[in-house]
């Protein structure tokens, strides 16, 4: 049972300016990421390394939605999670997912200068950049989400076993 206490707000609602400032930096960092170079894929798939390693429910559904309709396929979202494991990410997206990775967990020197070093062999400055930024911004909403406890809604036509 829910105490006044525990109940949550929605941050976003609670300080709108705030929000739109978070929001309009999100669309200066897609339009950063565009002018680097990095396809909307890629940008989804940093979106969603992220949003998996904070247990981010409701950014991930938008995320994982936003990256099907790029084109992304089932097979690669459903191992993401474990990319390092598979064959199926191309060097720059693997250099990508590593520097999300150290950006959202900073704290690990030596996984910062791996990533660094896989990013510096595929990617331009710029590009390290946008990734940079496009993980710094959703490790951003991915907290506003978290501590807000945005829902996550059943798509039309699914049942709780998923038909």
């Amino acid at each position: 049972m829910s105490t006044p206490d525990s109940r949550r707000i929605f941050v976003d609602k609670q300080s709108p300016k705030a929000y739109h400032a978070l929001v309009q930096t999100s669309e200066a960092v897609r339009a950063t990421a565009a002018d680097a170079g990095l396809d909307r894929v890629l940008v989804e798939l940093v979106n969603l390394r992220v949003s998996q390693l904070n247990g981010c429910a409701y950014c991930l559904d938008v995320h994982t939605r936003a990256a099907l309709r790029a084109g992304e396929s089932t097979q690669r979202l459903g191992v993401l999670a474990a990319w390092r494991d598979t064959e199926v990410f191309t060097p720059r997206e693997r250099a990508a997912l590593a520097l999300a990775e150290a950006t959202t967990e900073p704290a690990d020197a030596m996984a910062q200068e791996a990533a660094y070093g896989m990013a510096r062999e595929v990617f331009g400055d710029d590009e390290i950049s946008a990734v940079i930024w496009v993980a710094i911004t959703i490790n951003a909403f991915n907290r506003v989400s978290i501590l807000s406890k945005h829902p996550v809604r059943r798509a039309p036509g699914t049942s709780a076993s998923g038909g």
